[in-house]
């Protein structure tokens, strides 16, 4: 299982980061064949690598925009619960927009970045007296020669876990 305090070792280490990469890889078999390659994760950002291979593009050789689309919501989750504590609150994909700019036709880096004021007036404020928010989490794609290739914005659901109800 992911931890917290992992995902704090890999802020600093190489050697953490890679592993938190492989553990990724087998938590989220899903993303596994995009190659996805957390590149950074800091207190309030994360960047994340998807790579120009056959996997990842379309008909005519461009990154797929499902690619795009899923790096979008793989960033901004991985972050959000990064932030929330995985024991805490639940987080479900609610929407996903996605603005297509530039075709993108060699490696691109996802960049999600928040505030510790944003988490506080999002989602701990509104949190204390509603039982789930929804924030949306606006990425932006460059490639690797900062040409803009997409802007999204996921709507994520939040909940804490001791609100959750489910059907048995």
């Amino acid at each position: 299982m992911l931890s917290s305090k992992f995902i704090e070792r890999a802020k600093h280490s190489k050697l953490s980061l890679w592993l938190l990469n492989l553990g990724l890889h087998r938590m989220i078999p899903f993303n596994k064949p995009h190659g996805f390659e957390l590149l950074e994760i800091g207190d309030y950002d994360i960047k994340i690598l998807l790579p120009y291979k056959r996997k990842n593009l379309n008909h005519i050789r461009g990154l797929h925009a499902c690619a795009l689309a899923t790096i979008s919501e793989y960033a901004t989750g991985l972050l959000l619960i990064s932030k929330l504590g995985f024991d805490n609150y639940r987080i479900i994909m609610q929407r996903l927009e996605m603005d297509y700019h530039y075709q993108g036709k060699m490696n691109a880096i996802a960049h999600f970045s928040i505030s510790q004021s944003w988490l506080q007036q999002s989602i701990f404020e509104p949190l204390k007296n509603q039982e789930s928010v929804t924030v949306v989490c606006e990425i932006k794609i460059h490639d690797e020669k900062k040409n803009h290739l997409t802007t999204g914005k996921v709507h994520w659901q939040i909940k804490e876990w001791k609100r959750v109800k489910t059907k048995t």
